[in-house]
């Protein structure tokens, strides 16, 4: 690129800027009318914006604008005027019973409603839009309850969560036999044949036997003697078909070898009291019990 002097273009006679590039000249257009009025409007426009509403942020506060707009005070309003139009479904719930919300058309189709939207913004990221689950993720619409399915254990769960760090959470542990060495490597693949087996599947019979003796010393306090779980401790039921990490044996060599506990969120600080009842009648309706 070289500079040379501003001249008049022969052809378009237009006065050049003085830059050429690989024998290219550029011209010294105006920009168009139209353009700038539509520039300048754009400018006016931002600095009434940034006078009449909250614009520029400061140490400790931030300019109000002379309207004293404010995002927070509005959704503050529509809150309001939600709970107002809430009203009536909400104050049914607050004073009825679970037992006795399911009972009443009226009250069960508002908390059916309710326990939906509820459902969908806040539970359908881990268990599913419709509640059917994932690996990790317990299928909330069949009849296996690791806490119990009714409709007291279902609102306990929601309003303290599992795992959550809330006092009165569902607590449960499962050991990690293999990481922490409460079992050697041998030992967890022979208590993989046994569970494969109370399972009601072919297993290597001499590991079956094997570890009949280990699965009542080290297991069945909290999956039963039988292997059929406690819904007090959580515990899971391993001889039916349903796994919540999977029910391959190499699914289950890793929850013997490493233990796994997932965390519920304690919705009850954030929902309240008629909310967490319409979701518990939501879930409980659309479940298998």
């Amino acid at each position: 690129m070289s500079e040379h002097k501003r001249e008049t273009d022969a052809i378009s006679g237009v006065e050049t800027t003085g830059h050429e590039w690989d024998g290219i000249r550029e011209l010294d257009n105006p920009l168009p009318r139209w353009w700038l009025w539509v520039f300048w409007a754009c400018v006016v426009f931002a600095i009434g914006y940034w006078v009449a509403y909250p614009a520029w942020p400061g140490v400790s506060s931030y300019t109000r604008g002379v309207l004293g707009s404010s995002d927070r005070r509005a959704v503050a309003v529509a809150l309001a005027d939600l709970e107002k139009v809430r009203g009536a479904g909400a104050a049914g719930l607050r004073d009825a019973s679970l037992q006795q919300i399911e009972q009443n058309p009226e009250l069960q189709a508002y908390a059916l409603t309710l326990g939906q939207s509820v459902f969908g913004d806040n539970c359908a990221t881990c268990h599913g839009t419709g509640g059917a689950g994932g690996k990790g993720y317990p299928n909330l619409r069949d009849d296996i309850w690791l806490w119990g399915g009714t409709l007291d254990d279902i609102a306990l769960t929601l309003k303290h969560g599992i795992r959550s760090g809330d006092p009165q959470a569902r607590t449960s542990m499962m050991p990690a036999f293999g990481r922490d060495k409460l079992l050697t490597t041998v030992q967890v693949q022979d208590m993989t044949e046994y569970v494969v087996a109370l399972s009601g599947r072919p297993a290597d019979r001499p590991a079956v036997e094997r570890s009949r003796v280990l699965f009542a010393e080290q297991c069945s306090a909290c999956h039963g003697v039988a292997g059929k779980g406690d819904p007090v401790q959580g515990a899971p039921n391993l001889t039916d078909g349903e796994w919540l990490y999977g029910s391959d044996r190499a699914a289950i060599n890793a929850q013997i070898h490493n233990g796994r506990g997932g965390v519920m969120p304690a919705w009850g600080g954030r929902f309240s009291p008629e909310t967490i009842k319409a979701l518990a009648v939501y879930i409980h309706a659309n479940s298998g019990q």
